[in-house]
């Protein structure tokens, strides 16, 4: 069964990474699905052991970048003239405890390729994203989160990693051994050094049934915390903000359920948005017309039919074949806001004003909720909060860039506003005063990183923009 357009197409169609990377390239031109970061790299490299990875970080003398699947969307996998380490031969699944539920992979390693592992075991992994194409290593870098009820960031179910160190040197890191290393490398965008390895708990692998419902959005806070948050047989949950009026919500919730099974398959198909809904996708992109026929027929027509499936099949959609026929005028961008549960109501109208104003392009917001991060030093959730995932389209140009940045520089103080946060694999829009008061951990991510990198030989985008600055401010 193919998934529904409404809940996954809007979310997954950004994440199409762009391939670049064989055994060794020069002067490589390293880009992101978006098409408005290009990085020319010195070379790209592919190490296929821990060791050979260790010959490269020790003997390179100039700046390393580090990249997965290279799904973030501001360059926070490379910087221009660095060796661009491409990750994804280091993916083998190191071992798999299935009494104690627990599984080691390189950081290679994509979520599929756990879950065809573990499936027939009938376990299931604890957190990762809806979709399953992403490699372990650059999921716990961002410190990723998804749509499952009572749970947060990734960190949450991460047993041990292992780290390299600028000095090629091997760490094991877990909330007790080499903590400040755990809790700085996850969520930590390659700062720190290259995580080889991690060790996950699993859960086990069981059916679930899809409900949905329908509201207006200021009824959302309180149906979710009495219906959803308090419920002991809900899996999966998120609600989609209906643009442009950002009025309504439809909550999709995902619940263990002993009826039979709809869909029959264990994991998701590896396939392509068809022709019609690629038509869908590129009418509803182009203006309001089309987001009305989504919210008042389309959806209501697709969640109409009941459906039943495994956890695993809900957790492996794959991304392959769903790039546009072109980005050359226009391209779809993801962002993403952390607010408190109790400000919720008072972020909504902000942002919808905001985006009102603008007039943004929003194709679609996507509501979770994540418990807060056990402690990891740059967490966007360092209390309960609900996310809002924004899918929008802009134009390529520098004028478009220029609109994009002011509206998001008054999303994020909209976000700060009420204690929130902004999520940091997406363009590097925020003043470092912005980020700063987003993440006011850094310093001592910061300091941790000038004890373990002197040289600054782990670099991106990301931290030539925030990491530079700071050093060189207080270094006068």
């Amino acid at each position: 069964m193919r998934p529904h357009f409404s809940s996954f197409v809007f979310y997954r169609v950004i994440f199409l990474g762009l391939f670049v990377g064989t055994p060794l390239q020069s002067a490589v031109l390293v880009n992101d699905i978006t098409t408005l970061n290009p990085i020319v790299v010195s070379s790209v490299v592919t190490p296929t052991s821990v060791e050979e990875l260790s010959r490269l970080v020790t003997t390179h003398k100039g700046p390393i970048s580090i990249g997965g699947g290279r799904y973030s969307q501001g360059g926070q996998t490379a910087t221009e003239g660095a060796l661009f380490i491409d990750m994804r031969r280091l993916n083998h699944i190191v071992r798999l405890d299935v009494p104690r539920k627990e599984v080691t992979v390189q950081a290679g390693a994509t979520w599929r390729q756990i879950q065809e592992v573990i499936d027939p075991k009938g376990l299931s992994l604890k957190i990762m994203q809806t979709y399953s194409n992403f490699t372990v290593g650059g999921s716990l870098s961002v410190n990723v989160h998804g749509r499952y009820v009572g749970e947060g960031p990734l960190i949450g179910c991460v047993k041990s990693i292992k780290i390299m160190l600028a000095d090629g040197t091997l760490h094991t890191a877990t909330p007790h051994q080499n903590a400040e290393l755990f809790y700085g490398a996850i969520g930590g965008y390659g700062g720190l050094g290259v995580i080889v390895e991690a060790t996950f708990d699993l859960t086990t692998n069981e059916a679930i049934e899809r409900t949905t419902k329908t509201m207006p959005v200021s009824a959302y806070q309180s149906f979710f915390m009495k219906e959803i948050k308090a419920s002991k047989v809900a899996v999966f949950h998120n609600a989609d903000l209906y643009p442009p009026a950002y009025k309504n919500v439809r909550a999709v919730t995902w619940s263990l359920t002993r009826k039979p099974l709809t869909t029959k398959d264990k994991l998701a198909p590896k396939d392509k948005l068809s022709g019609i809904e690629q038509l869908f996708l590129s009418w509803v992109t182009k203006g309001h017309f089309g987001k009305a026929v989504r919210e008042s027929f389309y959806d209501p027509y697709t969640y109409a039919k009941k459906v039943v499936q495994w956890r695993n099949y809900e957790a492996s959609y794959d991304v392959a074949g769903l790039e546009p026929p072109s980005r050359d005028t226009l391209t779809y961008v993801l962002q993403e806001y952390f607010i408190p549960v109790d400000r919720f109501d008072a972020f909504v109208p902000k942002l919808r004003r905001i985006f009102q104003k603008h007039r943004v392009n929003v194709l679609n917001v996507s509501i979770r909720h994540a418990l807060p991060d056990p402690g990891s030093l740059l967490a966007w959730a360092r209390r309960e909060v609900f996310s809002f995932v924004v899918y929008y389209a802009q134009g390529v140009t520098p004028r478009d860039r220029k609109e994009v940045a002011l509206w998001t520089s008054e999303l994020i103080d909209a976000a700060l506003s009420e204690g929130g946060s902004y999520y940091l694999p997406y363009q590097i829009i925020a003043t470092p005063a912005q980020f700063a008061r987003a993440y006011p951990n850094h310093p001592a991510f910061f300091a941790l990183k000038a004890r373990v990198d002197p040289t600054y030989k782990f670099r991106n985008k990301l931290w030539d923009h925030y990491y530079t600055p700071f050093v060189e401010k207080n270094h006068d």
